[in-house]
């Protein structure tokens, strides 16, 4: 077994598109929990509605590139609003049991039949990149051992990674996100000063959205094609646990859980199936192998709950919710 190439391969993982749209969903979900207390567990619906809003208009209506990303992000604030109004007056568990629904739901309207030419039903929706290709400004060529298209894709997926710390470590150190940690600690203390924490719950359901939207065009360009089997409940719980992997209350921490995520994955996937094709693992086959990294990485999850439940970038004092 060629350990130098699984490791190679293994560390590849930290830059490509889909890692960066990890870290993009899994900051949407630091500013849902991490900073505000609201128990999002329906992420892959906002992914969803961003890749789906984005693809339809694109295809449908021959519209460019920007267009389709505005559609992306007012469908986003829609799916928001329609959550967040009849919850967010609530407890928690109910946006919790709310969001999770409403995923899946999306997931099933966009597989129904009845919409096939319109959503494309299980097949999905392919062949909308064209316009986004257009924009890329480097030339065919050799950039790092990738394409010109690879490379764009991942200089444009990490990009908006970057704005968006940038811009959440500047909104969570303003006035604004100081009373959104204040909500999450003291809902009722915030309330006494005279704080209305029901906009302040709407206006960071949104903005983690419009970030879980971008992931999801994110997530989906390199492929050309979006399909719902992509936006099922596992992926909501592998964000979450890149939040945890990382830290919930950080900006650095979602972006670094992915990170590892995608590495680990990666990596357990690639020893496996190397001690099994070297006939060392004889017990397993390679389609076992694929689901036994999934325990590992669970595994991994607990210690790491046990031992340092702050995640690797996370303050333990930010686990103190009221």
């Amino acid at each position: 077994m060629d350990y130098g190439f699984v490791l190679s391969s293994a560390l590849g993982e930290i830059a490509t598109p889909t890692t960066a749209a990890y870290a993009l969903a899994a900051l949407g979900l630091a500013v849902h929990f991490g900073y505000s207390g609201l128990l999002n567990f329906g992420q892959a619906g906002f992914m969803a509605v961003g890749a789906y809003g984005f693809a339809m208009t694109t295809i449908h209506f021959g519209a460019s590139f920007w267009i389709g990303l505005l559609v992306a992000v007012v469908a986003s604030v829609v799916f928001a609003l329609i959550l967040g109004i009849p919850t967010l007056r609530l407890r928690a568990d109910y946006l919790a049991i709310v969001t999770i629904a409403a995923a899946e739901i999306v997931r099933y309207v966009v597989t129904t039949n009845a919409l096939t030419d319109v959503t494309g039903s299980a097949d999905g929706l392919a062949a909308f990149r064209e316009d986004f290709l257009r924009l890329n400004p480097f030339p065919e060529g050799n950039y790092l051992g990738y394409s010109s298209n690879d490379f764009f894709y991942r200089f444009f997926g990490w990009g908006i990674v970057i704005v968006a710390c940038i811009a959440m470590w500047l909104l969570m150190r303003s006035p604004w996100g100081r009373v959104l940690k204040g909500i999450r600690e003291d809902e009722l203390a915030v309330r006494s000063l005279g704080k209305n924490v029901y906009k302040y719950k709407m206006q960071a359901l949104m903005i983690g959205g419009i970030l879980g939207a971008f992931a999801g065009m994110i997530f989906t360009l390199p492929r050309d094609v979006v399909q719902p089997g992509n936006y099922g409940t596992e992926l909501t719980f592998f964000l979450w646990t890149c939040l945890l992997l990382g830290g919930m209350s950080t900006i650095l921490g979602p972006v670094a859980g992915a990170m590892i995520f995608w590495v680990v994955l990666s990596l357990t996937q690639g020893l496996l199936t190397g001690l099994i094709e070297s006939g060392a693992v004889t017990w397993l086959s390679t389609t076992q192998a694929g689901q036994l990294r999934y325990v590992l990485v669970g595994v991994a999850l607990m210690l790491l709950m046990i031992f340092r439940p702050q995640g690797v970038f996370g303050n333990k004092k930010e686990l103190a919710f009221a």
